[in-house]
């Protein structure tokens, strides 16, 4: 594996979206960045939303990844709170694709038994597994940093991730390959 890229993690929130950056060296793996983009000050969902858009283009500006991964929505309880995140991830995914930038989706427990082995692992665990796996000097104060960033590691950790995650290149790509979500 003679390889050198930087993948972009997110974690998709409308309160908190958290994001890690890590660079592969061939088999070494680097953090770049990590952190949060704090929406809860903006009252109004559609300017959280375009504050997603906005923040996630200037990742993709600032750190020019190769690739995006990013934690996929997992079933809940509360309709509402699915329908706000699956917007948020919809939003983030869009910067994405407006970039050109190949999206790859990983559910939560898929993330969690890549960093830690155990797909019912804490946020805490993944966390602790990280910053150990990473070198990490100090935890961050927001899990939700640690989240996006376990999504960028479980990208890396794929062997395959074409087999392995939804993998999204452009518009028409992500349209042929989810011909129920297009509503027309």
């Amino acid at each position: 594996m003679n390889k050198e890229r930087i993948i972009l993690g997110i974690d998709p929130g409308t309160t908190i979206m958290g994001y890690g950056i890590v660079k592969q060296n061939n088999t070494n793996l680097d953090l770049i960045s990590l952190g949060v983009i704090m929406l809860n000050k903006y009252e109004n969902q559609a300017l959280k939303l375009k504050k997603i858009f906005e923040k996630t283009l200037f990742l993709i500006d600032e750190y020019h990844p190769d690739e995006m991964a990013i934690e996929a929505p997992f079933y809940g309880k509360n309709v509402q709170s699915m329908l706000k995140l699956g917007r948020a991830q919809g939003v983030a995914m869009a910067s994405a694709l407006y970039r050109s930038l190949p999206i790859f989706e990983y559910s939560p427990k898929k993330i969690k038994q890549s960093i830690t082995g155990n797909g019912n692992a804490s946020k805490e665990q993944v966390a602790a597994m990280l910053v150990s796996l990473l070198s990490i000097k100090e935890m961050p104060s927001k899990l939700d940093a640690t989240d996006g960033l376990a999504a960028a590691v479980c990208h890396y950790f794929q062997k395959n991730p074409e087999e392995n995650a939804k993998s999204y290149s452009g518009w028409s790509q992500f349209i042929n390959k989810n011909p129920g979500k297009i509503v027309g």
